[in-house]
């Protein structure tokens, strides 16, 4: 088992919530309540863990 590997899929999946739950909260909010504070952190650290990430898999090599 490769650590790095391992946490790299982490960061991805971690990535992967955090944009899906952006997502959730632009299309559920309103015109006048729509909260562009979460909107942007949310955004932000989804796009950040997800290419972080899928980085980390890419460029761990495999060694048994």
């Amino acid at each position: 088992m490769n650590l790095k590997r391992i946490f790299g899929a982490l960061l991805t999946l971690l990535g992967i919530i955090s944009l899906i739950y952006a997502a959730q909260v632009f299309l559920t909010a309103t015109e006048s309540t729509r909260d562009i504070k979460t909107l942007i952190i949310y955004g932000a650290l989804g796009i950040i863990f997800f290419a972080s990430g899928i980085s980390l898999v890419r460029t761990t090599k495999d060694e048994s």
